[in-house]
């Protein structure tokens, strides 16, 4: 695969990578500009062994766009963010992206040995606390700024996280099914605060996730997966907090039946369904 990867890069330390990588972040970078696509994909394909995983994918991503990607199991959405975060230089395609770029993960992936606010600058070698106090406070947990991560509740982790994500200024921001493991209202909670957030500083975002609920609550944009392409991309219209009413159920309906979930099935055999397929993505 030719990975493109657009203005200069700032390294830090021996020791920052090596921290960064443990914790699946890539490097920051002073932003340089603005991108119109900031994420373009031309034919970008993945096999595992015999089996096909994507084939022949072309997306592009916009400055200030939040794009949910919705699939079932193994139908490739974590290979395809896994492209975008520049970990799969074996595949085919081509794929142009930011070098600065952040990813958040269902697993927070903080380091247990580090405080808090260290841990926001992980990968991030000219800031400092004052500049991790800042993410901090901008995600609401400035008062647990040092906290050991072991202390944290799932919630105020992946707070941590988004600081550790937002603090690097991405223009592409990825999030691997982020609020996957967190309870209703505490995901509610967050959904707000990540709509604030890109709306304050507007990377392009690409969320993975099961819950169709989730993808039209959040997105501007929704991709459904499905046998190894991207089979529909629909632009979601009107304001996000008024997303009610009978449109709303006709998209949902609609997305479901796209990933061959019946839409007369309750939420729980509907989420069942949508997880069950392969390991891979």
């Amino acid at each position: 695969m030719a990975l493109e990867l657009r203005d200069e890069v700032t390294t830090g330390t021996e020791n920052a990578l090596s921290e960064a990588a443990a914790s699946g972040l890539a490097v920051s970078s002073p932003a340089t500009g603005h991108g119109e696509p900031v994420v373009r994909v031309r034919g970008y394909g993945r096999d595992f062994g015999e089996r096909t995983v994507l084939s022949g994918i072309d997306l592009d991503l916009h400055d200030g766009e939040l794009v949910a990607l919705l699939g079932a199991s193994g139908s490739g959405k974590t290979t395809l963010l896994r492209a975008l975060s520049g970990q799969d230089p074996d595949a085919d395609g081509q794929v142009t992206v930011p070098r600065e770029r952040a990813v958040a993960f269902q697993d927070h992936r903080l380091l247990p040995w580090k405080r808090v606010w260290r841990n926001v600058l992980i990968g991030v070698p000219k800031a400092g606390k004052k500049e991790a106090l800042a993410a901090l406070e901008e995600v609401g947990i400035a008062g647990r700024a040092d906290a050991w991560p072991g202390t944290l509740s799932g919630g105020e982790s992946q707070r941590v996280a988004l600081a550790r994500a937002f603090i690097r200024h991405p223009k592409l921001l990825l999030l691997d099914e982020p609020f996957g493991a967190l309870d209703a209202l505490t995901r509610l909670r967050m959904h707000r605060l990540l709509r604030e957030l890109c709306s304050r500083h507007h990377p392009a975002t690409l969320l993975v996730t099961h819950d169709v609920d989730e993808a039209i609550s959040l997105a501007d944009r929704i991709l459904v997966i499905s046998h190894g392409r991207i089979s529909l991309d629909h632009r979601v219209g009107g304001n996000r907090s008024a997303r009610t009413g009978t449109g709303v159920q006709a998209l949902r309906a609609r997305l479901l039946q796209e990933l061959g979930v019946d839409p007369s099935q309750p939420a729980h055999h509907q989420n069942s369904q949508n997880h069950q397929s392969h390991p891979e993505g």
